[in-house]
């Protein structure tokens, strides 16, 4: 179960560590071994032997060649495995630098794609105005334009209520006049 604050990445890059300081741990160890068998055996190694090479014939100590020919053998492994790990850290470089390069782009992207959305919200939002601005003078104008007729209306029908009752009055007084 991870910790809290370890990740997963954490913990794989530990046992990776791990298994490369065992396997550092066995090859010294391997290594050690061979230096204490060439030690004790070092008269067995220098003592000469006859070794046939394919056009003619030597006297020579075979566990010394045999040694060095081990010894060759490793070095070329090493250079390999030198050459190997420089041409993964020059190639882990590139692809660091190739990754920053996109997340710059992305990032770029990103900020152009905002840029684009602030100024789509800025024009949406001033043709709101406009329109709000349009909408409220049609409104304040149709209320003018209402209110003037219902003044107008309003006087007439006055007009209209004052003639009725002054007709009323003048028939009133009329019969008012006749009765006597």
């Amino acid at each position: 179960m991870a910790q809290p604050g370890h990740t997963g990445a954490h913990d794989l890059r530990s046992k990776e560590e791990k298994r490369l300081k065992l396997r550092t741990a066995a090859l010294l160890f391997l290594l050690a071994a061979v230096t204490l068998f060439t030690a004790l055996n070092w008269n067995a190694f220098t003592t000469p032997a006859r070794l046939t090479l394919i056009v003619t014939t030597v006297e020579a100590p075979i566990g010394v060649l045999m040694l060095i020919l081990t010894g060759t053998i490793v070095v070329a492994f090493l250079v390999f495995v030198v050459y190997l790990q420089t041409s993964t850290a020059l190639e882990t470089r590139r692809l660091a630098k190739e990754l920053q390069n996109q997340r710059e782009l992305a990032d770029r992207a990103e900020a152009s794609r905002f840029t684009e959305l602030r100024n789509f919200v800025t024009q949406e939002l001033a043709a709101l105005r406009t329109f709000s601005t349009e909408a409220d003078a049609k409104l304040v104008s149709r209320v003018d334009a209402v209110e003037q007729a219902l003044r107008t209306d309003i006087e007439n029908a006055g007009n209209t209520l004052s003639a009725y009752i002054g007709e009323l009055e003048h028939r009133l007084e009329s019969s008012r006049a006749e009765r006597g």
